[in-house]
């Protein structure tokens, strides 16, 4: 496979997550300053900006301007719609390997974001278009295309994105977890409500579900599920022998952070959980480098208006 459609098919996966989990973070922070009054928001809104990589904001700013700012900043890394813009030309680059309905759903996704579709919806139903827009995007790649390098690809960047993604999220929701619908809200945007009543009842305590958005081996928005599937897809792409050792260093890192948070107890997870959710955060910038190196090395840089790759 050319190093120019393996990058591209990688940065769709990672573009694509990341604007359904901008979603999902928008949507715990609406609900937060809705349901509880006690809420320093001008400290979450300070927060909420740090966590998804901007300045934040000197004075105060509405929750209409915090959504503004995050759908539509033509170049904020984690804006929705620079996200998607992203995603949309880096299949336009990998247009003979991505399947037409896939390109499709993504580019007529992006052009209802940029002809304002979200502003003409309330803020946490155009949150829900934006999450199951980008859900469909990635059901129509897992069903329409073999799975074969191109779609490894397009997991292992859609892993990775996700394991940062959930540790901005739980980065956010740690600094208000006084709050006592944080938690629950954390999980509902995660989608993660219904498998953890199931799991662990109906009352949402705070270190039940850090555990299982962190440690659940079996729900597939988990920390740890994300990096055994993005160490799976690693795998599938690394030929030879692996009787010894692991060939690449992005499958080290990766199974080191997994088996960092698996073999540890929760106590000691929990115990400085933000800056063990910093350190996964470094851990994603140092496993996309070592991928980059390793596969991406050749490739013409992705270039695209209206944001950053």
């Amino acid at each position: 496979m050319l190093s120019r459609i393996a990058e591209s098919l990688y940065w769709i996966g990672r573009y694509v997550e990341r604007a359904e989990d901008t979603s999902r973070i928008l949507d715990v922070y609406l609900q937060l300053l809705v349901e509880d009054p006690s809420v320093d928001t001008q400290l979450s809104t300070a927060t909420l900006y740090a966590v998804l990589g901007m300045e934040p904001p000197s004075g105060p700013v509405t929750s209409d301007e915090v959504l503004r700012t995050f759908q539509y900043h033509p170049t904020a890394p984690c804006s929705v719609l620079a996200s998607l813009g992203g995603g949309r030309e880096s299949a336009r680059r990998a247009r003979e390997t991505v399947p037409p309905e896939m390109w499709e759903s993504l580019n007529t996704t992006w052009n209802a974001v940029r002809a304002d579709e979200l502003r003409r919806r309330r803020p946490l139903a155009a949150l829900a278009f934006v999450r199951d827009r980008c859900v469909l995007i990635s059901g129509i790649a897992d069903t329409t295309m073999s799975h074969d390098d191109g779609w490894q690809f397009l997991q292992l960047g859609r892993q990775l994105e996700r394991v940062d993604m959930i540790a901005r999220l739980l980065l956010w929701v740690s600094a208000n977890r006084r709050s006592v619908s944080a938690w629950n809200n954390a999980l509902r945007a995660s989608g993660a409500l219904h498998a953890y009543r199931r799991t662990h009842g109906a009352a949402t305590l705070g270190h039940d579900a850090a555990e299982f958005l962190l440690l659940d081996r079996l729900f597939p928005r988990s920390v740890v599920h994300s990096l055994s599937m993005a160490e799976e897809a690693l795998t599938e792409l690394e030929p030879g022998s692996r009787r010894s050792g692991f060939p690449s260093e992005g499958l080290r890192l990766l199974g080191r952070a997994r088996a960092e948070l698996e073999y540890q107890s929760l106590s000691e997870v929990l115990s400085e959980l933000p800056e063990r959710l910093r350190q996964l955060q470094q851990v994603c910038v140092d496993v996309d480098a070592a991928i980059a190196h390793r596969y991406f090395v050749g490739a013409a840089t992705p270039v695209w208006s209206g944001g950053v790759a």
